[in-house]
C-alpha cells in the first residue's frame, strides 16, 4: 500500500472511531463524561483531516 493509501485508511479509521465516539456521547447521562466524549471526538476528526491531507469530509 502506498504512503497516500496508508494515510488515507488511517483517516478513516480515525474518522469512524469520531463517529462511534459521537454516538455513544449521545448515550451517556453524566453530561461530564458525554462532554469528554464529544471532545475526543472533534479532536480525532482534526486528526483524520490532517492525515488525509485535508480531502475526507467529516460529515459523509
Amino acid at each position: 500500500m502506498s504512503v497516500a493509501g496508508e494515510s488515507g485508511a488511517r483517516a478513516q479509521q480515525l474518522l469512524q472511531k469520531a463517529q462511534e465516539m459521537e454516538q455513544a456521547a449521545e448515550r451517556i447521562s453524566d453530561p461530564q463524561e458525554r462532554q469528554r466524549l464529544k471532545d475526543k471526538a472533534r479532536e480525532l476528526k482534526q486528526q483524520s483531516k490532517q492525515a488525509s491531507g485535508g480531502d475526507i469530509d467529516p460529515m459523509v
